[in-house]
């Protein structure tokens, strides 16, 4: 019989992602059932106070979480962890989590594998830490090709070659400045009078307002097809990473670096100044040193190749159906 799994969604698009990208890996091999997870405020309380409880769930707009549970439940988030271990609690311990990223101490002796990029390497790091470039993501051979048979046409009509310019925003702690925008902008505008072509560009909710009229403003006279944060349009992100010719990605989002990053193509990343954390620029550090990605402001971007494509996603796979 096959076994079930639990993947808990919130409101973390990024990780959300990566686990999606894991249930296309796993395929039919498992029974995968998505179960959404809604917030209220107490979420925000620390993990060790929240327990094994569904406190700070929205019990009424969340998917249920009835018995028969599950034999695996994945945990995308820190504040997913304390609805995997409530659902272990119920199961009477029977179903194991599997956890992306490093969650805190608390609960971490019940989670049968925690998955982690090498950037958040930790010293001693126990059996059930598995280590791997980058994180998970959803772009495959047939993604790709079902999304560029869906937005190519979209497209047709802009001026080659295609950048896709993915912008992230502020990061906990570090707002995303407009010192950093202009640079940005001013840095795809460059690239664009050199090569010519278009831009595909989106914008996300921590970009801020003010950066994103920065940037657009900067970058008004280059043809584009934009998905700015807010607007009421089917989302083209995937069009954008199966069309585009290269891609300038901010190093705040792992998870679309990432995906970037597994297309094979040229990807160029904007750190900034005075803005990415240690953490994320030992993030960015390995793809550069994986040869995945190049700086945007180096003097070989322009005639960048990448090694090979970042595909750890089936590893992540095989390693949650080995477990017992």
């Amino acid at each position: 019989m096959k076994k079930t799994l639990w993947a808990l969604f919130d409101d973390r698009a990024g990780s959300v992602g990566q686990a999606k990208g894991i249930l296309q890996a796993l395929g039919n091999r498992l029974i995968t059932v998505e179960k959404n997870i809604v917030y209220t405020r107490t979420a925000a309380l620390p993990n060790f106070i929240r327990g094994r409880r569904l406190l700070g769930v929205d019990k009424q707009k969340s998917s249920p979480l009835e018995a028969p549970y599950p034999d695996l439940v994945l945990s995308v988030s820190r504040r997913t962890l304390p609805v995997a271990r409530c659902i272990r609690r119920l199961s009477g311990n029977k179903t194991r989590i599997i956890q992306l990223m490093y969650p805190g101490k608390s609960g971490l002796q019940e989670i049968e594998l925690v998955i982690l990029s090498e950037h958040d390497r930790k010293k001693n790091s126990p059996e059930n830490f598995f280590y791997i470039t980058g994180c998970p993501h959803r772009v495959t051979p047939q993604t790709m090709a079902e999304a560029k048979e869906k937005w190519d046409s979209v497209f047709a009509n802009l001026p080659r070659p295609l950048t896709g310019v993915i912008v992230g925003g502020a990061i906990k702690g570090r707002s995303f400045t407009s010192e950093n925008a202009l640079a940005l902008a001013r840095a795809v505008k460059a690239c664009k009078q050199k090569d010519g072509g278009s831009i595909l560009i989106t914008t996300s909710r921590r970009t801020g307002e003010e950066a994103q009229k920065l940037i657009m403003n900067e970058l008004k006279d280059i043809p584009a097809y934009t998905y700015l944060w807010g607007e009421k349009k089917e989302n083209p992100y995937m069009g954008f990473l199966a069309c585009a010719d290269n891609y300038i990605v901010t190093g705040d989002t792992v998870s679309m670096c990432c995906e970037a990053c597994g297309t094979g193509r040229p990807v160029m990343i904007f750190r900034g100044q005075n803005w990415l954390t240690k953490k994320h620029l030992r993030f960015v550090q390995s793809l550069f040193d994986g040869g995945y990605a190049v700086a945007l402001e180096s003097p070989e971007a322009a005639a960048f190749c990448p090694k090979q494509k970042l595909d750890c996603t089936d590893k992540v796979a095989a390693r949650i159906l080995a477990i017992d």
